[in-house]
């Protein structure tokens, strides 16, 4: 790279001062160079806003429909006349690209702000510190909390995750690592699960822990529910993360006499950590917000149960179920603040883990 220095200041007798590389940097815009897009973006908006005035494009829909046609054709024609065909086309492509990325980002920003606007008026210090055991749901806001099914979501997704991490890590080292005469069959049935609907896996542990065995409504009975769709994603992500490894390294460990799982313990996993890590997060974010097999296990509690193997509980979609299904201004409130703990709790579980992920050493 091209470099120039910077001489010595007047004055100072600082060595590290002294013939300082300052590197040039050809490929940065100019304000010059700039000129036309920012002129062209204006003009773009300008002459969306007076089609929309005069033609029956109207609205908000009529304004965006018109802006992308014009960001294109305007677009286009600029880099057509700086440059050549191809950078025209490299601007039509470019513009396609951000207006596809901002129709994937503009409802996630949607859900988010409408979460924050209706359930972050309805948070207290209080509400985390009480249950519902003594309170109606149509009360006010400043009675009663949801400490119980924040406790209980705690508990679902912590089981849930304690179960269904050395399942899922194990059968996607089985298929990338010992690639067995089953790898064909156990893929089939991993890529199978991933796409079996929540009430199923509700269903299968009602039919089978509280009609076949007799047992009770409790915490454990919905973190096994839970763990039943958290298992395929966090198996086919880890398999692809894992096939991304580069083989050299397994040879690499094998030629030093190392045997293969050893190899696999002190060479693969260490080099793939942060990729499994992203597949926890994503099956935990598979089932942090399921709320239909919760309806068939957990049974359901206002009051605080900090035995997740005995009685019935709640959780946060469980909460935010009854209390929308109260059909009441308060119950609606306390819904949206449901829904807004559990986006803020997620995140910040989300952000422990990729911290973690990332750590070296």
């Amino acid at each position: 790279m091209s470099t120039v220095t910077e001489n010595k200041p007047q004055g100072s007798n600082d060595p590290n001062q002294m013939m300082v590389p300052r590197p040039l940097k050809p490929w940065k815009a100019t304000p010059k160079q700039l000129l036309p897009d920012v002129f062209g973006a204006i003009g773009t908006v300008i002459a969306s806003l007076i089609l929309v005035l005069v033609s029956p494009l109207a609205g908000i829909l009529g304004f965006i429909l018109t802006f992308i046609v014009l960001s294109l054709f305007i677009a286009a024609s600029i880099s057509w006349i700086r440059k050549d065909r191809k950078a025209a086309a490299n601007s039509v492509s470019t513009i396609i690209i951000y207006f596809l990325a901002a129709f994937v980002l503009l409802p996630v920003a949607s859900i988010v702000f409408e979460i924050i606007r209706k359930g972050a008026p309805g948070l207290s210090i209080g509400m985390f510190f009480d249950d519902m055991s003594v309170t109606a749901s149509d009360a006010p806001l400043s009675e009663g909390g949801l400490l119980h099914a924040l406790v209980g979501s705690l508990y679902v997704v912590a089981l849930a995750t304690i179960v269904s991490i050395p399942i899922g890590l194990l059968t996607a080292l089985y298929l990338t690592e010992v690639k067995g005469k089953a790898s064909g069959t156990v893929r089939f049935f991993v890529q199978a699960m991933s796409g079996v609907p929540s009430i199923v896996a509700g269903l299968f542990i009602y039919a089978v822990w509280m009609i076949s065995l007799g047992g009770s409504y409790n915490t454990a009975a919905g973190s096994l529910a839970l763990a039943i769709l958290m298992i395929p994603t966090v198996a086919r992500t880890a398999e692809e993360v894992l096939k991304l490894i580069p083989t050299d390294l397994r040879e690499a460990g094998l030629a030093l006499g190392a045997t293969q799982w050893k190899t696999v313990a002190l060479v693969v996993i260490p080099a793939a950590r942060s990729g499994l890590i992203t597949a926890v997060i994503l099956g935990t974010a598979r089932v942090a917000g399921e709320t239909a097999p919760l309806l068939l296990t957990v049974g359901g509690n206002d009051a605080m149960n900090w035995n997740p193997f005995s009685g019935n509980n709640s959780a946060l979609p469980f909460y935010v179920w009854k209390n929308f299904g109260l059909g009441t201004e308060t119950g609606a409130e306390r819904a949206w603040t449901g829904i807004f703990v559990l986006m803020v709790v997620v995140m910040i579980f989300f952000t422990i883990a990729r911290v973690l992920g990332n750590k070296k050493g």
